[in-house]
C-alpha cells in the first residue's frame, strides 16, 4: 500500500472505531437515543471506505464483527434469525478438521520417517503445556480473590428452579480412555480432534514401518488431501465474515446489553485476568523464545478474530494450522502441537475455570481457605484437560468442581448470564497460546524458518 493511501486508512480506521464505540458508550447514558444510532452507523461507513483501501480478510472479519454487534443492539429480533448463517460457517468449518489433522500429522511424521523426532516433540509440547496452563490457573484464582467479584451478588429466584444439566463428575480414568478412539469413522464424525489425531500419529507410526514402494501412494494421497483441504479452507474464508458477523449479532441480540449490568464485575474480572495472562505470560514466553512478535501477530490475527466471534477454537484450527505452517513452523510441529493443545493447552478456557470456581464460592457466601483453593486448582489441573471433547465442557466441569467441593450450583446459572460474551476471549486465548505453543516447540527444535529480528 504506498504511504499516502496507509496514512488515509489510518485516518478513517481510528475515526471510524472512535466514532462507533463512542457510540456504544453514550448508549449507559442515553439508552435507545436515535442519535446514537446515526453516530455508530458513520462509524461503520468510515470504517467500510476504509476497508476498501485495504482488502484484508482480516479487517473484515473485524468489520462484520461491528456490523453484528450494531445489528444486534438496534433490531435483536433480525438479528437472532441470523443464527442459521453462522451455523452454516460452523459446519463448513468443522468439515475440514478431521481430514485437515489426518493429512497433515500423516505426511509430517510419515513422510520424514523420524520417530525419535516425534518423541521429543511429544514430550516438550506436554511439559510446556502443563506449565503455561498451571500458571493460567494460578492467575485465574488470584484475579477473583483481588476483585471479589462473586461478594454480595443477589441470586435470581428464578435460576433456582432451572433443572439441572448432566454434571456427572469427569474422573481421569474417563478422559484417558476417551482419547483413544474405538471407530475411526464415528470420531471423525462426532469431530473428536483428539482421537483423529491419535489415530494419524499411530497410523503414520505404522506407515513407516512397511516398505517404501508401499508408503508412497499413502504418502502422497495425504499430501494431496492437505493441500486440497487448505484450499477448500481458503474457500470457505470467503464466507468468513458473514459468519462471523451473524455469530455477533445473534449473541448480542439473543443476550442484550442489560444482562452486562449485574455481572460487569466478573465480566471485567476474567477479561483483566486474560488480558493480564496475554501480556505477562504469552509475551514474555514469544520475547524469551525469540518469536518475532510482529509477524506472529499478523499470522495469529486471522484465526484468533474467528475464534473471538463465534466462541468456537474449531472453527479457527484449519486456519491457525495453515497460518503457523505460513510463519514457518514445519508441519509436522504444527501438525501435532495444535490439535493437541486443543486438549492440553487451553490456557483461556483453564484460567476461566479457576475464576468461576471461586466466584461461585464468593456468590454462595463460602469462604474457603487458601489450602483449600489450593485443592481446588489442582482438581482443575486434571479436569480441565478433557474439556475440548465435552459438550458444554466448562459448564459440565464447573457444576463437576461444585458438586465435589460441596459448592451450591445455583450461581453457575447466574454465571450462564455472562458465559458467552467471556466464552469470546477466553476462546481467543485458547488459540492465540496453541499457535504460539507451535512456534515456541518449533525454536526449541532450531526448526523455526522465520528470520530472528523483527
Amino acid at each position: 500500500m504506498p504511504k499516502e493511501d496507509s496514512h488515509q486508512f489510518k485516518i478513517l480506521l481510528i475515526t471510524g472505531l472512535v466514532l462507533f464505540f463512542a457510540g456504544c458508550l453514550l448508549l449507559i447514558l442515553l439508552p435507545a437515543h436515535k442519535s446514537l444510532i446515526a453516530v455508530r452507523c458513520l462509524g461503520l461507513l468510515l470504517l467500510a471506505i476504509a476497508g476498501l483501501r485495504n482488502r484484508s480478510l482480516t479487517f473484515w472479519i473485524f468489520f462484520a464483527m461491528l456490523v453484528g454487534l450494531e445489528l444486534g443492539l438496534d433490531s435483536p429480533a433480525f438479528a437472532v434469525q441470523l443464527r442459521v448463517l453462522s451455523d452454516i460457517f460452523l459446519r463448513l468449518i468443522k468439515v475440514i478438521v478431521a481430514p485437515l489433522i489426518l493429512g497433515t500429522l500423516i505426511t509430517g511424521i510419515a513422510g520424514h520417517g523420524d520417530l525419535r523426532k516425534v518423541g521429543r516433540i511429544g514430550w516438550k509440547s506436554f511439559v510446556y503445556f502443563e506449565a503455561v496452563t498451571t500458571i493460567a490457573l494460578f492467575l485465574g484464582v488470584a484475579a477473583i480473590n483481588l476483585t471479589k467479584a462473586g461478594e454480595g451478588l443477589a441470586i435470581p429466584a428464578s435460576t433456582i428452579a432451572q433443572p439441572l444439566p448432566n454434571s456427572t463428575p469427569l474422573r481421569w480414568t474417563d478422559f484417558i480412555l476417551h482419547i483413544f478412539p474405538e471407530n475411526i469413522v464415528q470420531s471423525v464424525a462426532e469431530n473428536q480432534i483428539l482421537q483423529v489425531a491419535v489415530f494419524a500419529i499411530l497410523f503414520a507410526i505404522a506407515l513407516t514401518r512397511v516398505p517404501e514402494q508401499l508408503q508412497k501412494p499413502i504418502l502422497n494421497f495425504a499430501e494431496s488431501l492437505t493441500q486440497v483441504m487448505f484450499r477448500f479452507t481458503n474457500v470457505v474464508m470467503y464466507f468468513a465474515p458473514i459468519g462471523v458477523g451473524a455469530a455477533m449479532a445473534y449473541t448480542v441480540g439473543h443476550m442484550g446489553i442489560a444482562v452486562l449490568v449485574p455481572l460487569g464485575k466478573l465480566l471485567f474480572t476474567a477479561y483483566g485476568a486474560l488480558i493480564t495472562f496475554l501480556l505477562f505470560v504469552l509475551l514474555p514466553i514469544a520475547v524469551f523464545g525469540r518469536i518475532p512478535l510482529k509477524r506472529f501477530l499478523r499470522a495469529v490475527a486471522e484465526p484468533a478474530t474467528i475464534a473471538f466471534a463465534t466462541s468456537t477454537s474449531e472453527a479457527a484450527l484449519p486456519r491457525a494450522i495453515e497460518c503457523m505452517e505460513a510463519f514457518g513452523v514445519p508441519r509436522r510441529i504444527v501438525a501435532f502441537v495444535i490439535p493437541a493443545g486443543y486438549s492440553f493447552n487451553l490456557d483461556g478456557s483453564t484460567l476461566y475455570l479457576a475464576l468461576a470456581s471461586i466466584f461461585v464460592a464468593q456468590a454462595a457466601g463460602i469462604h474457603m481457605t487458601w489450602p483449600q483453593q489450593l485443592v481446588m486448582v489442582l482438581t482443575l489441573m486434571l479436569t480441565s484437560k478433557g474439556v475440548a471433547g465435552v459438550p458444554r465442557a466448562v459448564l459440565v466441569v464447573l457444576l463437576a468442581t461444585s458438586s465435589t467441593f460441596h459448592l451450591p450450583t445455583e450461581p453457575i446459572f447466574v454465571i450462564l448470564g455472562v458465559d458467552a460474551l467471556i466464552d469470546m476471549a477466553r476462546t481467543s486465548v485458547n488459540v492465540t497460546g496453541n499457535c504460539l505453543a507451535s512456534a515456541v516447540i518449533a525454536r526449541w527444535e532450531n526448526e523455526l524458518a522465520v528470520p530472528t529480528p523483527d
